[in-house]
């Protein structure tokens, strides 16, 4: 009975093993991969009228097929500071006269705003091998769809504390956050080495959400922001992978 169970599941393992253990040289190799990326993104659309420039840095799980198909997911955070609206457009209603804003400690305080996010996809795309060392890399396309947000923060210098207005939850009627449904497409060149020690990618890649105020009030408008908006990335985007695919043992051995 013993040895028809060794039967068994030797039958069973033997050919995910023979299936981890391909040569990338040679063959498709499916593998399970982790990720770290950096983005630097353009802003368009209605986008553009509030931020500026801005970089992204994320990280992601990833499955490439036999057949070079790639599923992927990636978490990406937003950060950037510029913004293009004006301070009058984002805090006109708690500025003074001269434009300039008092902190809770009665003087004018120094502050600076900066763009923040998330933008979280699932993307299916397809390696062709082209100009490629080996049948696993090459120009590559994916399409991805998820959830986009974006928001102003305000920040004080450290020796001023934030007015009364922009205290707790009421700074919540100045951010300007907004979010929703995301969907993605990306061009670039997938490379994973011989030796499984250098994988990475360099594509360009377009972004853009269907969005809409997530604030229940917005103290400039005096009420909630109905508006919808189309917010466009479009980005410059390196990957770094780490695949766990099995390398093929050493063809000769020497002692």
């Amino acid at each position: 009975m013993k040895f028809k169970s060794f039967i068994l599941a030797l039958f069973l393992v033997v050919p995910f093993i023979v299936e981890a253990q391909k040569d990338i040289k040679k063959e498709c190799v499916p593998t399970a991969m982790f990720s770290v990326a950096y983005s630097y993104q353009f802003p368009g659309a209605d986008t553009k009228i509030l931020y500026g420039n801005n970089s992204t840095i994320g990280a992601g799980f990833h499955y490439k097929t036999d057949r070079n198909w790639l599923w992927s997911l990636n978490g990406n955070y937003i950060s950037g500071d510029n913004i293009n609206a004006s301070r009058e457009d984002i805090l006109g209603i708690i500025l003074d006269n001269n434009g300039e804003l008092i902190t809770g400690d009665g003087i004018y305080g120094s502050y600076a705003m900066f763009e923040r996010g998330v933008n979280i996809q699932a993307k299916v795309g397809k390696v062709f091998s082209v100009l490629a060392p080996n049948p696993n890399c090459g120009f590559f396309v994916n399409a991805g769809l998820g959830y986009l947000t974006n928001r102003v923060r305000i920040e004080f210098s450290s020796h001023a504390s934030p007015p009364p207005n922009l205290a707790d939850d009421y700074r919540y009627g100045y951010d300007r956050m907004r979010g929703g449904f995301a969907y993605s497409g990306e061009v670039g060149y997938l490379y994973m080495s011989n030796s499984r020690i250098l994988n990475f990618s360099l594509s360009f890649e377009f972004t853009q959400a269907h969005t809409k105020s997530l604030r229940e009030w917005d103290f400039n408008l005096m009420g909630p922001d109905l508006k919808k908006y189309v917010d466009r990335y479009y980005g410059i985007r390196a990957v770094i992978y780490i695949p766990t695919y099995k390398r093929m043992p050493a063809e000769y051995y020497y002692y």
